[in-house]
């Protein structure tokens, strides 16, 4: 990646998009300190993305969902809790406030390898939840969701667009993006290709939707 900055205001949702391979992974993976940069700066908070504080600050839902098979749900709220200094009476508050916004109650005893593809992305959605985080980095969070779990996840995320979240999140299914994002990041062979809203995306490409518009931005500015 190069020359790619940005910024993200307290409360907003940005959307993040571009075609495979664009940078959008390696993006979000320095943001949580996956990988480092060879020369630049991020901040997150005014901190560097090493700085163990952020953690958390910092919710974070990965595009592949992998947890142990054998544990459950409270499980991993307890270890994500625990590595967030939570306290056991904080940790059992905020999984049952959680697990209730998500749907999960009723099956948190449930061993999580028994779980749908959906009901494992709120469950990480979930984890990602557990210590309350200023920020949530979502990395394709309705991905191979069924039309029922999009809306799930749709719903969710904009429960928490409404408590005042200031969200990240990275999609390639842009009417997703159009329903979701206040602002639009597009980038494009690892570099930022637009910053801005989705209407002015539309107007700059002279397009009437947000898929006609990146398709226009990508084919005739910068080339497949």
């Amino acid at each position: 990646m190069k020359n790619v900055s940005f910024s993200l205001n307290k409360g907003e949702t940005l959307g993040l998009v571009g075609m495979n391979g664009a940078g959008k992974s390696t993006c979000i993976h320095l943001l949580m300190n996956f990988i480092h940069p060879e020369e630049g700066q991020i901040e997150i908070f005014g901190k560097s993305p090493d700085c163990s504080l952020l953690r958390q600050n910092i919710g974070y839902l990965p595009e592949v969902v992998c947890f142990p098979i054998n544990l459950t749900i409270m499980d991993m709220l307890y270890f994500a809790g625990v590595t967030c200094a939570l306290t056991k009476f904080e940790i059992k508050k905020r999984a049952e406030s959680i697990l209730g916004e998500v749907g999960l109650w009723d099956v948190r005893r449930r061993p999580l390898r028994s779980y749908s593809k959906g009901m494992q992305q709120r469950a990480s959605l979930a984890v990602a939840l557990i210590a309350d985080p200023d920020l949530l980095i979502l990395d394709e969070p309705m991905s191979g969701l069924d039309p029922i779990g999009r809306e799930q996840m749709i719903s969710l995320v904009q429960r928490l667009q409404r408590q005042g979240k200031t969200i990240l999140f990275c999609s390639h299914l842009l009417e997703d993006v159009d329903r979701l994002a206040d602002r639009l990041l597009v980038l494009h062979r690892g570099e930022k290709c637009f910053d801005g809203t989705i209407k002015g995306l539309c107007a700059q490409q002279e397009k009437s939707s947000l898929n006609e518009a990146f398709l226009s931005l990508i084919q005739d500015g910068y080339g497949v």
